[in-house]
C-alpha cells in the first residue's frame, strides 16, 4: 500500500501539461482486490478554459469534451506490481476492442502496434506508461522500465482505437472508477 500512496502523490509534473487528479486500477480475484498500477491524469492548462463553459454538465459530457477538445493529455500508469507485458496488453485489449464498433484496417494495424509495444516485455513494479493523446485521432505511447520515459515507443494514428482507450478509463463503465471519480470530482472543484 506504501509505494501506491507515494505514487498517487508524487509531484511529478508532465510538461506542458498539469496534474489533474489521481486513481488506481484494482483487479478482482474471487473476493480479493489487488492493485495492479496507480494512474494519473494530466492536461493541457487550455482544456479547463474549455471547459469553464460546461459548468452544470453532466461528467459524461465532461470527459467527452475533454477527449474531443484537440489538446494535449496524458494518462500516466506506473506498475505497483510486476506483470508480462502479454498480460497487460491482453487486459487492455478486452478492454479496448468491445468498445469499437466496426473494426477497419486502419484499427487494426494501430492495434497491431500497439500491441507490438507491450507483447514482449517485462514490465516490472514502477514501470511508467504514459498514453499522450495529442488529439481525437492521435496517440503517443511511451514505456519505460527505469523511471521517466525518454521517448516514445509507439505512435497510435486511429480515432476509434484512441476513442476507445480514452472511454477505457474515463467511458460509462471505466476499468478504473476511483480514477475517473477522482478526476470529476477534480473538475467539479476546478471548475466552481
Amino acid at each position: 500500500m506504501m509505494v501506491l500512496e507515494k505514487l498517487l502523490s508524487a509531484t511529478v509534473q508532465v510538461e506542458p501539461l498539469v496534474f489533474m487528479s489521481a486513481g488506481y486500477r484494482e483487479k478482482h480475484f474471487a473476493i480479493v482486490g489487488v492493485k495492479v498500477y496507480a494512474a494519473r491524469l494530466y492536461v493541457d492548462l487550455s482544456i479547463l478554459d474549455e471547459l469553464d463553459a460546461t459548468k452544470g454538465e453532466s461528467d459524461a459530457s465532461l470527459f467527452d469534451l475533454i477527449f474531443r477538445v484537440p489538446l494535449g493529455k496524458s494518462l500516466q500508469i506506473v506498475l505497483v506490481r510486476d506483470v508480462d507485458g502479454k498480460t497487460f496488453w491482453d487486459a487492455l485489449d478486452d478492454a479496448i476492442t468491445p468498445r469499437i464498433k466496426s473494426l477497419t484496417i486502419i484499427d487494426e494495424s494501430a492495434l497491431s502496434t500497439f500491441r507490438s509495444t507491450f507483447e514482449k516485455r517485462a514490465l516490472k513494479k514502477g514501470t511508467f506508461i504514459f498514453l499522450t493523446w495529442l488529439n481525437p485521432t492521435k496517440m503517443l505511447v511511451s514505456v519505460s522500465t527505469e523511471g521517466m520515459p525518454s521517448g516514445t515507443d509507439a505512435t497510435i494514428d486511429s480515432s476509434n482505437v484512441t476513442l476507445a482507450l480514452f472511454d477505457v478509463f474515463f467511458g460509462g463503465e471505466p476499468v478504473s472508477p476511483s480514477l475517473k471519480a477522482s478526476v470529476a470530482s477534480g473538475l467539479a472543484t476546478t471548475l466552481k
